[in-house]
């Protein structure tokens, strides 16, 4: 698992959320347990995407993510804030969430030709960080 990419996303989400036609945000998760007698089994432990909590393995720092009702909501009625490790692999099923948020960001997340900027990305070894955006409903992954 070298190939860990640290995301980071701070988003304001408007209160008209459409509900998701196809996306999945808890995912299966194949884990291996041994049973009584010493024989491994593969186990589907389901894992919410953008939902693991405690020390970071690769990036350092904390794995959180926190969604909140906004009070004042001049600026989106959810605030949203997630900091996750994520594999490349990961990259196809993550992005049909994000996807779906980007749908729902605040107008402060739009440039003018569309493009919603959703937060920063880097590889777990680097010290620069990427602008993560979906673009013509697509995210823009670091290549």
């Amino acid at each position: 698992m070298a190939d860990i990419f640290e995301l980071t996303l701070t988003l304001d989400l408007r209160d008209d959320l459409s509900e998701p036609e196809t996306l999945s945000i808890v995912t299966g998760f194949p884990f291996v347990v041994e049973d009584h007698h010493g024989n491994l089994l593969v186990e589907d432990r389901p894992e919410p995407l953008l939902g693991r909590q405690g020390e970071a393995l690769k990036a350092g720092g904390a794995l959180v993510s926190v969604l909140l009702r906004r009070k004042d909501t001049g600026r989106g009625a959810w605030a949203l804030a997630s900091r996750q490790e994520i594999h490349p692999d990961q990259f196809e099923e993550t992005g049909a969430l994000l996807s779906w948020l980007a749908a729902g960001a605040g107008d402060a997340h739009r440039l003018a030709d569309g493009t919603v900027r959703l937060g920063w990305i880097r590889f777990h070894e680097s010290c620069e960080a990427e602008s993560l955006v979906v673009r013509d409903g697509e995210v823009v992954w670091p290549s």
